[in-house]
Parts: structure tokens; C-alpha cells; sequence
């Protein structure tokens, strides 16, 4: 952890929806920076953004730091749907659910609601699940179309988080008792638990719910 490894350091995350390529490229972007000392927020605000690249501060590391890192292993789980051929609105319902258990577990941990509901939480999952630029949804295409996970991993230089973060999120849902099907279901298929159709399958036959 940071805190352990520079204490004396005042932390600040950067998240949000953005491809390191658009950004490079100058294309407008808009992102969340998470700092608990607002001055300094501020002060890195003026010293990184630009007319194409706003960011927006905030004071919950918390609440970004989750929407940055579980909204990798749903990209996952929204590749495979494309990659399963099962359609845009299978998409949808997955990154609509997804957001719940991403929302379920921050809100658990002390993320606040608003930031979850902005660019670090629902933006960047709108985009990370909806683009096959995305390393992690391009690699759920791969799983649903039928390789295995280590071809491709061996057949890439970039790094799809989600891999290694589905079994830590699952773990810590599970710790905390928090209801996390698809991270669940991810997990299980990256760790050979279960195949993709195997995970698929039990996310189809959960008992009907009420919304929430």
C-alpha cells in the first residue's frame, strides 16, 4: 500500500473514461482526480489539465479507486457477451448489473454515491465495456470466441488488469458479505474454476429478484 510504502506522501488518484491513445492525441477528454488535501487537488488540476483534458476533483480515493479497478474485470465479462455473439442488449443488462455490484462494494468500503455515479465510476464503465479498444473487453471477445486465456495472454505485450483483480474483488466481496455474481463469474473463469459457457450458465439460472 502506498501509505506503508511513503507515508509521508499525500496520495491522489487519476481515473476516469480515457484511452492513453485519445489522449495522446489531444481528443477531449474529462476525468476524475481523487485528493483528500484539496489544495492540493487544485493545485494538480491547474498543472495537468488542458482545454482537451478536464479533470475534476474529488475527495474520494475511495469511491475511484473501486470504480477504477472492478470496472476492468466487468469489461471481461462484457467482451465475452460480444464475443458469445449474444447481442447489444445483453451488453447493456451486463454493464447495467455490473455497475450495481461495482456500487454495492464501493458504497461498502466509503465511496460516496456521486462519485460512482461520475466519470470515474459510470463513464469509465460506460466505456471500458462498449469498445473493443478496451484491453480487457477485447480480451473477454478473445474468451467468448473460444481461446484460452493463456494464448492470449501470451499473445499480448498490454496488460488486461482485470485478470489479475477479478480474484482480489471477489475475495473482498466475499469478506464483506457483498453480492457480486458476475465478479464472481470472471473470477471463477480466470482462475479454470469454470469455463466461460460453465459461467455463463450459472449466471442464467440465479433465482429471479427484485431491482437494487
Amino acid at each position: 500500500m502506498l501509505v506503508e510504502a511513503l507515508p509521508q506522501a499525500v496520495p491522489a488518484v487519476l481515473s476516469g473514461p480515457s484511452f492513453a491513445r485519445e489522449v495522446a492525441e489531444g481528443l477531449p477528454t474529462a476525468v476524475t482526480l481523487a485528493c483528500a488535501d484539496k489544495e492540493m487537488a487544485a493545485k494538480l488540476v491547474r498543472s495537468i489539465g488542458l482545454p482537451t483534458f478536464r479533470p475534476y476533483s474529488s475527495s474520494d480515493l475511495v469511491g475511484v479507486e473501486i470504480g477504477g479497478a472492478v470496472k476492468n474485470v466487468l469489461a471481461i465479462a462484457c467482451g465475452i457477451v460480444d464475443g458469445k455473439r449474444f447481442g447489444a442488449s445483453a451488453r447493456a443488462a451486463l454493464t447495467t448489473r455490473g455497475f450495481a455490484e461495482l456500487t454495492r462494494l464501493a458504497l461498502a468500503l466509503g465511496g460516496r454515491a456521486e462519485t460512482l455515479a461520475g466519470l470515474s465510476g459510470l463513464g469509465d464503465l460506460v466505456l471500458t465495456c462498449n469498445s473493443p479498444q478496451s484491453r480487457n473487453m477485447s480480451l473477454g471477445m478473445a474468451l467468448g470466441e473460444g481461446q484460452p486465456l493463456a494464448q492470449v495472454l501470451g499473445e499480448r505485450i498490454s496488460v488486461a488488469e482485470g485478470v489479475f483483480t477479478a480474484t482480489a474483488v471477489r475475495d473482498l466481496a466475499r469478506a464483506r458479505g457483498i453480492d457480486m455474481p458476475i465478479v464472481e463469474a470472471v473470477a471463477a473463469i480466470v482462475t479454470g474454476e469454470a469455463s466461460v459457457d460453465q459461467a455463463i450458465e450459472a449466471l442464467l439460472a440465479r433465482p429471479f429478484t427484485r431491482e437494487g
